[in-house]
């Protein structure tokens, strides 16, 4: 087995620790702040801390690109595209002065630093050659590519209904509600772990499929939380809603 693929098979068997232990520790951030985790930062610093080494070492990547490597290169945009947003603009439009425990952001920034490394490489060196070549007229491309835009279309579509549930100077907590928040409670994370899905069936990559199963095992724990948390606070106003958690009809 090769270096690479033993780092992939290391990082899907952490993925499953972290998967179950998150069911027993609450990460806490946002909704579920938490100062155990560390000294709180202000959270847009937080954000762009944790982020932004995936939009940069993704775009390092792209500066070895060969000739040919269209296909690739319009994979990696993919990926720019959704970390451009999340580090950048995303802090930008956050309301308020909310924090973030730095522990946090640190374990963000490795995470996200390792799982761009993965995808890069594979994108632009383990690959085999001529892996991707005609990639545009395969029909996974596009699957893949719909479903990333319709994931990503979801998580922003979310955050804006997040964003607005408050007014300046409110404090309160309020049940978000329309758009996928008909169906979860956490559509926010059902459109980034559609968004992944999608690209790892555009990708067609086991890089891609482990960057899923990382999503799936980080907010599926943080969704359950979350629902508990609502129904604690609100109780037969929330759970009258008949919600799932963070996969509809299902989960």
């Amino acid at each position: 087995m090769s270096t690479y693929n033993t780092l992939l098979l290391a990082m899907a068997l952490l993925g499953a620790i972290v998967f179950v232990a998150l069911y027993f520790v609450e990460a806490g951030y946002g909704y579920l702040f938490n100062r155990k985790y560390g000294f709180p930062i202000p959270n847009k610093a937080g954000w762009v801390l944790m982020e932004a080494p995936a939009f940069l070492t993704m775009a390092a990547w792209c500066t070895t690109a060969q000739p040919g490597q269209t296909p690739e290169l319009v994979l990696a945009g993919l990926f720019l595209l959704h970390y451009f947003q999340r580090s950048f603009l995303f802090p930008l439009l956050m309301r308020g002065k909310s924090q973030m425990p730095v522990g946090i952001a640190l374990m963000g920034l490795l995470f996200n630093g390792i799982n761009a490394s993965l995808i890069g490489a594979w994108l632009f060196r383990v690959a085999p050659d001529g892996y991707y070549a005609g990639w545009f007229a395969r029909p996974c491309f596009w699957a893949g590519v719909l479903l990333f835009f319709a994931g990503m279309a979801i998580n922003l579509h979310s955050d804006y209904i997040v964003r607005h549930l408050r007014k300046p100077g409110d404090t309160r907590h309020y049940i978000p509600r329309g758009g996928m928040f008909r169906y979860v409670s956490s559509a926010n994370y059902f459109g980034e772990v559609l968004e992944w899905t999608g690209f790892a069936v555009a990708s067609w990559s086991t890089a891609g499929l482990l960057f899923v199963w990382w999503t799936f095992a980080n907010l599926a724990p943080r969704s359950a939380s979350l629902y508990r948390r609502y129904e604690k606070e609100f109780g037969a106003e929330f759970t009258s809603l008949g919600r799932k958690r963070i996969i509809p009809f299902i989960y």
